[in-house]
């Protein structure tokens, strides 16, 4: 046998030892709903999204039921200047006159479109949606003291019926983060909050959150203190004792109510990374944080 020829067994073992460690994690989560919060650079780089969305595919091919819910703010952004306007936010909330409101709507249908023709392009059936499809997600103008945030909801309930329905049709719900109010009109959700509430409502065994950043830290200026698994307890020490802030601070909050509220693990992930669900998912180490109630092996996994 030649030496080429031994090179090629060697690289198709290397294979091989990748589909054993990931066969007891494609088991354990064959028929799981699994929602992820797509945003950030990951959705600016077109190798990005195509990556992102080739994972998603494959959970749907090998027996997940996975849930997009992507945002859109830079874009939206984009398009309030030119419109003439200047984006304002309090507290981290977009300011949103109905103007904006119509221009996030369009924004988001763009964006949300854009994502099925990319699922489709991986022979993966997909269905855009917004909260205002069949009532999916209902809403009430979200309150701030000193400010009023205009067409910004809190979301009040998710009707799970069309998404279930969906989902066992084959398809794979792309879902933008509109809500309908209570007079019917649309309301702009964060899209951070609206991945935890239909997760919440779908009792997913995952909901991850794609950031522009690793996971937590013990300390945000080591990267080699990044936390590959936490539970609730942990969790709330950290958010306690002020070990992180900024944008992390309401994503691990959302992630503690998530967790709470019925959803078995919620990853925090790095988008940047190429291929980042397939590695979190299906190896043992991972490559972001982890935050989960219970265990997933009780007993070994052969």
């Amino acid at each position: 046998m030649t030496q080429k020829q031994l090179n090629v067994i060697e690289e198709s073992q290397e294979k091989a030892k990748v589909l054993i460690e990931a066969l007891p994690y494609i088991r354990r989560f064959n028929n799981c709903y699994v929602v992820v919060k797509y945003g950030g650079s990951a959705m600016k780089d077109k190798e990005l999204q195509k990556s992102v969305i080739r994972d998603v595919a494959l959970l749907k091919l090998i027996g997940m039921k996975p849930i997009i819910v992507h945002g859109g703010g830079k874009e939206i952004s984009k398009w309030v200047r030119m419109s003439g306007k200047e984006p304002e936010f309090y507290h981290g909330l977009r300011v949103t006159d109905k103007e904006t409101m119509e221009v996030a709507e369009m924004v988001l249908f763009k964006v949300n479109q854009q994502l099925v023709a990319m699922m489709a392009e991986m022979g993966v059936k997909a269905v855009g949606l917004s909260g205002k499809d069949a009532e999916m997600i209902r809403v009430k103008k979200k309150e701030m003291p000193g400010k009023d945030l205009g067409y910004v909801g809190e979301v009040t309930e998710v009707n799970t019926e069309l998404l279930e329905a969906l989902i066992e049709d084959d398809f794979v719900p792309v879902i933008s983060p509109i809500g309908l109010g209570e007079n019917y009109e649309g309301y702009n959700i964060n899209a951070d909050d609206t991945a935890c509430a239909v997760a919440t409502a779908l009792n997913a065994e995952k909901l991850v959150f794609l950031t522009d950043i690793e996971g937590v830290f013990v300390d945000p200026e080591d990267k080699s203190t990044l936390i590959s698994e936490m539970d609730l307890a942990q969790a709330r020490e950290f958010i306690d004792n002020g070990v992180v802030g900024g944008g992390m601070l309401p994503k691990l909050n959302n992630c503690i109510d998530a967790i709470e509220n019925g959803v078995a693990r919620v990853h925090i992930l790095d988008g940047r990374v190429h291929n980042c669900l397939l590695l979190e998912f299906f190896t043992e180490k991972g490559i972001g944080t982890a935050i989960l109630k219970e265990p997933l092996f009780d007993k070994p996994l052969f």
